[in-house]
């Protein structure tokens, strides 16, 4: 999946018929059909002003077999929240079937392994290294020749 050319895009407000395109035919490998999805249109709030806060931009779908929920006001175009939240149900779909995790996820859960806390044994061996490390740089310097 090329997540990162929908979010260049996404951020422009316009979705562009190759995307569509491509959020289709994730839909139709999640077994999501339009028929399937209850949408309705929310209200919006938070940023963008007066456009948001007066239009209802904010879509809410339900897939009625999974009983999924999805609520999407990323942008301020209706449009382009509606294929947001479609690819959105799509991905939730096959995240749950066949345990395949989505980019977000996968950034996610890199970003809480870096932050874990490191074990005594992981820490005493890191320092064990950098001092190691460190002999063998001390060992690179340039020899002074002038014996004072």
């Amino acid at each position: 999946m090329a997540c990162e050319a929908w979010s260049i895009e996404e951020r422009r407000g316009v979705i562009s018929p190759e995307t569509v395109e491509r959020i289709k035919a994730l839909m139709e490998e999640a077994s999501v059909y339009e028929d399937d999805i209850e949408e309705s249109f929310i209200l919006g709030g938070g940023p963008g002003g007066q456009k948001t806060n007066k239009t209802s931009n904010v879509v809410r779908l339900v897939h009625e077999p999974s009983g999924l929920m999805v609520r999407c006001g990323e942008t301020r175009s209706r449009e382009t929240n509606r294929w947001i939240a479609r690819r959105t149900l799509a991905e939730m779909i096959l995240e749950r079937e066949q345990g395949r995790k989505t980019a977000a996820r996968q950034a996610a859960e890199k970003i809480r392994r870096q932050k874990r806390r490191r074990s005594r044994r992981q820490k005493q061996r890191m320092l064990e290294d950098k001092h190691a490390r460190s002999e063998k740089k001390a060992l690179r310097r340039r020899v002074d020749e002038s014996p004072q």
